[in-house]
């Protein structure tokens, strides 16, 4: 573990990108929005009985993280401001941040002056700061060795902005652009917002559950109050702790993993070029990178989570793009909630894992299992307007006679507390209001183009080349035939045996391996139980779309014109229809994917190269559709590995800043095991073999 406050750069076998999280979530609500210092104090009792989910490294009293969330208490604010020498105005005109910055003064007081040029740029001033008390007494070694300096920032709201949402929105330029300003790499500059809201604070780090409240002395203040308490556990999975990735985050405390990350982060990415929104006007350019690649998965989810409801959507409704219910087998569900599931399938891929995931504004607190249900969260609602809710039952003792009822949240649903409405929101009433908001089933009749009503066409006439001289060009074994292929062609499933596997892992392997198999070992590190058949033909769905994206911040009825495939693997027919499209908005190109065998690496280096240029040439001339053929391989001429050619030219269309303007197509006779084509899926996004 570094001797500072920063977390570890990548070295060794350690990669910040790992970064994962397994834990324990916890929350207390007053229903009817009434602030108590009770409500805190048994969100830390919640988080104290949390304290088995967390973890602890080889020093017993340096944990993994804890923390709280908290609505803005005013009273107690207003005090210790004016024991700093600040005066604030009414709730709602100022902000807080609260900031973990180098215990070093010089350093700490350039921050500051960073901090308040920038906020004075963006029409907001700073009133002043505070030195937030804490005790480390109780800290291990290694929590205190990488100890930031803990400080408060009083922020007035301009008055060119009208409401919470929209003051929150400048806090949220101001924060982006001073962590980017003050946060210099290799020198002593540390800068770390956890929370800056005028609704929320954040009370975190590098912490054991029962040392929080001792931590905080803050937290122990009478006049400390609030109507909600979200607390969260750490458990960081074969990773590096942090006072940083410590939970909760702005708006998200997460229980389980996102198994999905590298994609959806990699498409974030891209996206960023076409990012346009009125309520952010010209400050979205300012703020890039949206996303802070050296988070963990539940930071990563947070930022996006942050963006989309600053941009305008309600937060139930971001909620339940980034994490849709599955919808495509869903019998019984409404022609509108399902039209606005395949709608905003178009727009962004959902982020799955096993996930168990509280979410707040300070104005309302919700909770959301995975499609899976892989993680439990149960909830208790009692006769005085409490509602406790957390990864396990018995987190707060609730005499019985209190209890109105108690339930436990469902795969796929959402569970939302609106303490300005004073209730419990079911997830039907959530869901068919946002559902219905727009006419999205008309959108999708209008704009999406489904690969059936394509004209048409003959599929390209085989190989002159001999079967046996094919499969031997692509790396086609005795073994891979009798075992793998036959019973796929036979019962049109993939084979299944009883016996473990003596294969050698690539790396040591003394024969030459396909690009596919490197990356089984990865694969196979995630946490998700095995899925039976029957619920994973409920809660999975083949279905994708390729075309051109558009803005994610702004949905309009054109941004669902893409074309429907019902399954990432097509046919000869489907991809000649795809190959000849006429459909208006859609043009396509085939790029070989060869290279010239005698020149070796260097010669395939310059085939990827010429594809990638090719590729640019075609989207500057309005191509929203690359096919990548290795049909025309002979002797001369060698097929490019299909991964490293659809990944490669994936990632430097994102580096290009196109990547959404065009959808991948792969043709090849490589992939020919499902593994393979999981890792094109995952590594390309969009890939789709044709066989």
């Amino acid at each position: 573990m570094p001797q500072n406050h920063h977390s570890p750069s990548q070295q060794g076998l350690y990669d910040p990108r790992f970064e994962h999280d397994a834990c324990g979530v916890g929350f207390i609500v007053q229903m009817k929005g009434k602030p108590s210092h009770s409500i805190v104090d048994q969100a830390l009792t919640i988080l104290l009985n949390l304290d088995h989910r967390g973890a602890v490294g080889a020093e017993p009293n340096t944990g993994d993280g804890a923390g709280i969330l908290i609505q803005m208490p005013h009273g107690f604010m207003a005090k210790v401001a004016a024991a700093a020498g600040v005066t604030l105005p009414e709730p709602g005109q100022y902000g807080v941040g609260m900031i973990y910055a180098s215990p070093d003064p010089e350093a700490r007081q350039a921050g500051r002056a960073i901090f308040e040029k920038i906020a004075a740029e963006e029409g907001q001033t700073v009133l002043g700061w505070r030195d937030v008390p804490t005790d480390n007494t109780s800290l291990g070694e290694t929590a205190q060795a990488s100890e930031p300096f803990m400080q408060q920032v009083f922020v007035q709201r301009g008055a060119d902005v009208s409401d919470d949402l929209g003051f929150d929105r400048k806090l949220y330029v101001i924060r982006k652009r001073s962590h980017t300003a003050i946060r210099v790499p290799g020198i002593d500059t540390y800068w770390y917002p956890a929370s800056m809201s005028c609704r929320t604070l954040v009370y975190k780090g590098m912490l054991m559950p029962e040392q929080v409240g001792k931590y905080y002395p803050d937290l122990q203040d009478p006049e400390m109050e609030s109507a909600l308490g979200l607390v969260h556990s750490r458990f960081s999975t074969n990773t590096f702790p942090s006072w940083e990735r410590a939970h909760p985050y702005r708006y998200v405390a997460h229980n389980g993993e996102i198994n999905t990350l590298r994609g959806n982060v990699n498409w974030m990415h891209a996206r960023q070029s076409l990012f346009e929104s009125e309520l952010f006007g010209d400050d979205l350019s300012r703020i890039q990178p949206i996303v802070n690649i050296d988070g963990s998965d539940s930071g990563i989810f947070d930022n996006t989570l942050e963006l989309m409801t600053l941009a305008g959507r309600s937060l139930p409704h971001a909620v339940m793009m980034m994490i849709p219910e599955p919808w495509t087998g869903h019998e019984s569900m409404s022609p509108a909630k399902k039209a606005f599931y395949e709608y905003h399938s178009c727009l962004m891929e959902p982020w799955d894992g096993p996930a168990s995931i509280a979410f707040t504004d300070g104005t309302m607190m919700g909770a959301v299992l995975d499609r899976n249900g892989l993680r439990p969260s149960r909830y208790t609602v009692t006769k005085d307007d409490l509602v406790i809710m957390a990864s396990e039952a018995g987190v707060l003792p609730i005499e019985p006679e209190r209890v109105a009822y108690k339930g436990r949240l469902e795969p796929g649903r959402m569970f939302l507390v609106n303490m300005e409405e004073g209730r419990i929101v079911s997830d039907e009433e959530i869901k068919q209001e946002i559902a219905t908001a727009n006419p999205y089933q008309a959108w999708l009749d209008q704009y999406l183009v489904d690969l059936a009503d394509l004209p048409a066409a003959a599929a390209a006439p085989a190989s002159s080349l001999p079967l046996a001289q094919r499969q031997r060009a692509f790396g086609y074994t005795f073994e891979e035939l009798r075992i793998l292929l036959t019973p796929m062609a036979q019962t049109g499933v993939e084979a299944i045996g009883a016996m473990g596997t003596d294969t050698p892992l690539s790396v040591l392997s003394n024969r030459p391996k396909l690009l596919y198999d490197y990356f089984q070992q990865l694969f196979a590190q995630v946490t998700n139980p095995p899925i039976d058949s029957i619920r994973e033909a409920i809660i999975t769905s083949p279905v994708t779309t390729i075309g051109s994206e558009r803005n994610l911040l702004k949905p309009e009825p054109e941004s669902c014109h893409l074309i429907k495939l019902q399954t990432p693997v097509i046919s000869n027919e489907e991809l000649a229809q795809l190959q000849r499209v006429s459909v208006p908005g859609f043009k396509s190109v085939t790029l070989p994917s060869l290279f010239e065998a005698k020149a070796g690496v260097a010669g395939l280096e310059a085939a990827i190269a010429q594809i990638c240029a090719d590729a640019d040439d075609a989207i500057a001339a309005g191509t929203n559709l690359i096919i990548l053929s290795d049909r025309g391989m002979d002797a001369e001429q060698a097929p490019i590995p299909a991964l490293l050619a659809v990944s490669g030219l994936h990632h430097h269309l994102i580096r290009e800043g196109t990547r959404t303007q065009v959808g991948l197509v792969l043709e090849s006779g490589e992939p020919r095991e499902v593994h393979h084509f999981s890792v094109l899926i995952g590594y390309g996004d969009q890939p789709l073999p044709c066989l």
